[in-house]
């Protein structure tokens, strides 16, 4: 399974400061920052991509765009259910870990490499540090919500993205010696980018430059396995469309769970409602921050419109990113039609949150992990 080609450059290096994971297509994002910091701090680094995304032409594509290297090492993990996927990725990263022997394992978020990755390397005594550290939603059946508690309880350094995640932490018996609170290595990405993926005019090739949209994501088991609740949310969507057009770039699992169904056709018959297949990263971002209104059920994107200042709704009953309902944009909204006309329709006539950057989100979060990650013994 492991790539031993090209994409394999390290077999005959005996060691790294870092060894940084990556799975899903959100993990280069808060990896993108912490790579160049590193380098500057004259760290040397290891990137593996375990190829737990579902497309790899897109990794490609957002590798580029966020100007990182290959990857050293890419496992090919592929799909499957989420005991089949993490115990590709323990087996194959355990190989990994025999060849570079590095001085921390750096995971980030809270996909099933995260947890996979971070458990092989506490067995093998390796030092983990967890990026996004302390975020909880308090659903104990959401897989992502036990990829990242069990992630923290095994690091032995925890860097957090608000003050919110560092209560947690001590809520559960966490060291405080090893929290960091740092900031947001994906608002770092977001900050480094945001004028590049605005001047590539994503909204245009919508035929909606300059005009009001709404942006709408959906890819959640929770939300999209569930044949009643995905249609009930695409319903709302739909009637909300005559009043703005909708953008809809339609994720694998959904488009898997929508084909030949009534509201598939129901959608496809209406010109303002746009469906399009996923995007890269700058595309995305710049239609986000030309977006009237962002319907989402997706943790990074209810950061990202904090900060460009993009109303937001989550189409979820609760998140693991409280700081953005009580600072930002976002506000949860469960998957009731009735709150989510009610809450759309409010920014669709213009209103918007009184919303502030919360504290840290400055785009030195990589920088300031570098910083402690560069103290520990070599």
């Amino acid at each position: 399974m492991t790539d031993t080609g090209s994409a394999d450059k390290t077999a005959m290096r005996p060691a790294s400061d870092l060894l940084v994971v990556v799975g899903a297509r959100p993990n280069f994002m808060k990896a993108a920052s912490i790579i160049p910091a590193a380098h500057e701090a004259g760290l040397t680094t290891t990137l593996v991509h375990t190829g737990q995304h579902y497309d790899d032409d897109l990794s490609k594509i957002f590798i580029e765009e966020l100007e990182l290297e290959e990857p050293d090492i890419s496992l090919g993990v592929g799909s499957g259910t989420h005991a089949t996927q993490t115990a590709r990725v323990m087996l194959e990263f355990e190989q990994v870990l025999s060849r570079i022997r590095p001085r921390v394992v750096v995971v980030v978020g809270d996909v099933n490499s995260t947890i996979a990755c971070a458990l092989v390397a506490r067995k093998e005594r390796y030092p983990v540090a967890h990026v996004e550290a302390g975020l909880r939603c308090f659903d104990p059946l959401m897989p992502e919500e036990i990829n990242r508690t069990l992630t923290d309880h095994l690091s032995t350094h925890l860097f957090t993205t608000s003050v919110d995640a560092d209560e947690n932490l001590a809520r559960e018996g966490i060291d405080a010696a090893t929290v960091y609170f740092v900031g947001n290595t994906m608002i770092d990405t977001l900050l480094r980018f945001r004028t590049a993926a605005v001047e590539r005019r994503a909204p245009a090739r919508f035929g909606l430059d300059d005009k009001p949209y709404a942006l709408l994501t959906l890819h959640r088991p929770a939300n999209v396995d569930e044949p009643g609740q995905l249609e009930e949310v695409l319903d709302v969507a739909a009637e909300l469309s005559a009043e703005i057009p909708f953008v809809f770039p339609v994720h694998p699992r959904t488009r898997a769970r929508l084909e030949g169904t009534a509201v598939a056709q129901r959608l496809s018959g209406l010109a303002s409602f746009i469906q399009t297949e996923p995007l890269g990263y700058l595309d995305f971002v710049g239609l986000v921050a030309g977006a009237h209104l962002v319907l989402t059920d997706s943790g990074g994107i209810q950061e990202e419109t904090t900060v460009l200042g993009i109303p937001c709704l989550t189409l979820r009953d609760s998140t693991e990113r409280p700081v953005t309902v009580s600072q930002g944009t976002n506000v949860v909204v469960g998957t009731d039609p009735t709150r989510i006309r009610a809450e759309a329709r409010k920014a669709i006539a213009g209103e918007r949150p009184a919303a502030r950057r919360p504290e840290k989100w400055d785009g030195l979060a990589g920088r300031r992990i570098v910083e402690v990650l560069a103290r520990l013994p070599r």
